[in-house]
C-alpha cells in the first residue's frame, strides 16, 4: 500500500477527514431517531405483562424469524467473525460454522417444547414440575449472568466502532461511547418492551443483510467473482501463505490450542439453545407451529449471512491486510468497516460513504442485540425473582412490569461498567464465553426438565448453579482475563486454567451435576406433573 493511501485510510478511518464527519453523524443520528420512534410507537401499544414480555404473542413465524436473526447476528457476527477470519483465516471461519450449526439443536430439541411449556421465561418451564421459589431464583440468576456476558461483547464492539469513525483514541472517550450505547439500550427496553425491541430487531436484520450483501458483491466484483483469486490473494497478503487457508493457524499449534478449539466448538453448538434472549423469542408467537417456522426462517437468514462472512473476512485480509487491521484494533474488530472503506476507495468520498453506511449498520446491530439481551434479563428478574420469589405471587402485572423497567436500568449500568473494561477484546471470543455459560447452566436444566422424568428440584439447582459457577470461575482464571497481551488485564497473570473457553469442562459438568443432584436428592419426582408437562410440550394443549 502506498504512503498516500495509508494516510487516507488513517484520516478517514480515524475520523480526521472533517468533510465526511457530518455524513457519518447524520447516518448514526438517523438510525437512532428512527429506532426510538419505533420504540415509542410500540411502547404505546404495551398495555400488560404479556405485551411487555412477549409482544402480545402477535408476531408471525416470518416476523419472529426475522427478529431472531436480528437478535442473533450480533457484533460478534459482523465485527468479530470478520476480524477473526481476516487474522486467522480458516480457523476464524469456524465461528461462523459453530454459530449456524447450533440452530439445529435449538430447532430439534428446544423451540417447540419450550413454546408449549412456558409463558414468559425459562423459569416458567422449570417451575411447572418443581418447587417454584428455588428454581425461579436459579433461573433468574443464570439468565442475568449469561446476558451480561453477552452484553460485554456488544459494548466492546460499540466502543471500537464509534471510536474508529469519530477519531476518538482516548480511553475516556471510548468509555463514554459504551455509556451512550447503554443509555440507548435502557430507553429501548423501558419504553418499548418486547414489541419495540422486536420491531427494532426486524429493521436491523434487513439492514444488516442488505449491507453485508452489498459488501460481498463489491468484494467478489473486485476479484471478477473468482473466489479462488480472493482466497489466494488473502493468503498472500496475510503473510502466512497456504497455512492461512488450512486448519491450525489459531487452534492447532499446540495440544492446548487443539483442546481450546474443541472447547469452543462444543460451546458454540450447544450454547444457542440456552441463550435467554433467544429462548424468550419463542414466546412471542401464537403457536408452537409458528415457533418452529420462525426457527426455520432464522436458519435460512442466518445461514445466508454466515456464508457472506467468507467475503467479509477474506476480503479484509486481501484488501486491507492484517497489519492495518491490528493497528486499528488489535483484536481485529474493525476489519469489516475498514474493508468497506477500501472497497469504496480509501482516499475518496465513496470510501467514506460506504464506511459510514456499514458502520451505521453495525451500530444498528449492536443496539438491537443489547435491547434483546437487556429485555431477557430484566424480564427474568421481574417475572421469576421479583413476582414469584420476593412477592410470592402477589405482585400485580403493573408492579411486575415496573420492576422489569428498574431492573433494566440496573443491568444497563453494570453492563456499561464491565463493557468499558472489555473494550479491547475480540467480540466473537467474548460471545463464545456467553455461549459456554449458557450451555453449562441453562441447557442441561432445560433438556432434563423437558425429557427426564426423574429430574428433581435439587438436580435443577445443582445443574444451574454448578454449571454457572464452574464456567464463570474458569473464565475468570483463564487467559481471557489475565496473562496475555490480548487479555482484559494484560499486566497481571493469575490464569491457572489454560483454555480460553471453559465449555470442554463446564458443559459436561453441568449435565453431570444435574444427574447426580437428582439421584442423590432423595426427592420423589412428581410423575403426574411430568406427564402433564410432556403432553403439554409435545402437543401444545393448555399452552398460553
Amino acid at each position: 500500500m502506498s504512503s498516500t493511501t495509508l494516510q487516507a485510510v488513517r484520516l478517514a478511518a480515524a475520523g480526521d477527514a472533517g468533510e465526511h464527519r457530518p455524513l457519518i453523524i447524520t447516518l448514526f443520528a438517523a438510525f437512532v431517531v428512527a429506532t426510538l420512534f419505533i420504540t415509542v410507537w410500540a411502547g404505546r401499544q404495551t398495555r400488560d405483562a404479556a405485551d411487555f414480555y412477549a409482544g402480545g404473542r402477535q408476531f408471525t413465524g416470518f416476523q419472529n424469524g426475522l427478529a431472531i436473526s436480528g437478535d442473533y447476528m450480533s457484533a460478534a457476527s459482523f465485527l468479530g467473525i470478520a476480524g477473526a477470519i481476516a487474522l486467522f483465516g480458516y480457523d476464524g471461519f469456524l465461528y461462523s460454522i459453530g454459530f449456524l450449526v447450533a440452530w439445529l439443536v435449538a430447532l430439534l430439541l428446544v423451540a417447540e417444547p419450550l413454546r408449549n411449556s412456558g409463558r414468559f421465561t425459562m423459569g416458567d418451564v422449570l417451575a411447572y414440575r418443581m418447587r417454584q421459589r428455588p428454581v425461579r431464583t436459579a433461573a433468574g440468576t443464570s439468565t442475568i449472568v449469561v446476558s451480561i456476558f453477552y452484553l460485554l461483547a456488544q459494548m466492546a464492539g460499540a466502543g471500537v466502532l464509534v471510536s474508529l469513525l469519530l477519531g476518538i483514541t482516548s480511553d475516556a472517550g471510548k468509555i463514554a461511547i459504551v455509556g451512550l450505547v447503554g443509555v440507548l439500550m435502557i430507553l429501548y427496553v423501558t419504553i418499548g418492551g418486547m414489541k419495540g425491541t422486536t420491531w427494532v430487531q426486524m429493521v436491523k436484520a434487513v439492514l444488516l443483510i442488505a449491507g453485508t450483501l452489498l459488501i460481498t458483491f463489491l468484494v467478489l466484483w473486485k476479484f471478477n467473482f473468482n473466489v479462488s483469486d480472493l482466497l489466494g490473494t488473502a493468503a498472500a497478503q496475510s503473510g502466512k501463505g497456504a497455512a492461512f487457508l488450512e486448519p491450525g493457524l489459531k487452534y492447532g499449534a499446540t495440544g492446548t490450542s487443539k483442546l481450546d478449539f474443541l472447547s469452543l466448538g462444543i460451546a458454540l453448538v450447544l450454547g444457542t439453545a440456552g441463550l435467554p434472549h433467544i429462548l424468550i423469542r419463542f414466546y412471542t408467537v401464537p403457536t408452537a407451529r409458528a415457533a418452529r417456522k420462525s426457527v426455520i426462517w432464522a436458519i435460512g437468514i442466518i445461514g445466508a449471512f454466515y456464508l457472506m462472512t467468507i467475503a467479509l473476512g477474506f476480503g479484509a485480509a486481501a484488501l486491507v491486510g492484517p497489519e492495518e487491521i491490528t493497528a486499528s484494533n488489535k483484536a481485529g474488530n474493525t476489519a469489516a468497516p475498514l474493508l468497506a472503506l477500501h472497497i469504496g476507495g480509501a482516499d475518496s468520498a465513496g470510501g467514506a460513504v460506504l464506511l459510514a453506511v456499514i458502520s451505521a449498520v453495525a451500530f444498528a446491530t449492536i443496539l438491537a442485540v443489547v435491547a434483546g439481551l437487556t429485555l431477557a434479563s430484566s424480564s427474568s428478574f421481574a417475572h421469576d425473582i421479583y413476582a414469584s420469589v420476593i412477592r410470592k405471587g402477589q405482585a400485580t402485572e403493573k408492579e411486575e412490569v415496573r420492576a422489569a423497567r428498574w431492573a433494566t436500568v440496573l443491568i444497563g449500568v453494570v453492563s456499561i461498567g464491565l463493557g468499558a473494561m472489555a473494550r479491547d477484546l475480540n467480540v466473537a471470543g467474548l460471545v463464545a464465553l456467553a455461549f459456554a455459560v449458557a450451555a453449562s447452566a441453562n441447557l442441561p436444566t432445560i433438556l432434563y426438565s423437558l425429557f427426564w422424568k426423574r429430574f428433581t428440584t435439587s438436580g435443577a439447582l445443582w445443574s444451574i448453579y454448578g454449571g454457572l459457577v464452574s464456567s464463570v470461575v474458569l473464565v475468570l482464571f483463564s487467559p481471557v482475563v489475565s496473562g496475555k497481551p490480548s487479555s482484559m488485564f494484560p499486566s497481571v497473570d493469575f490464569a491457572w486454567f489454560p483454555l480460553e473457553n471453559p465449555g470442554l469442562v463446564s458443559i459436561p459438568l453441568g449435565f453431570l451435576l444435574g444427574w447426580i443432584g437428582s439421584l442423590l436428592s432423595g426427592e420423589e419426582p412428581d410423575r403426574g406433573k411430568y406427564a402433564e408437562l410432556e403432553v403439554k410440550s409435545l402437543t401444545g394443549v393448555g399452552a398460553h
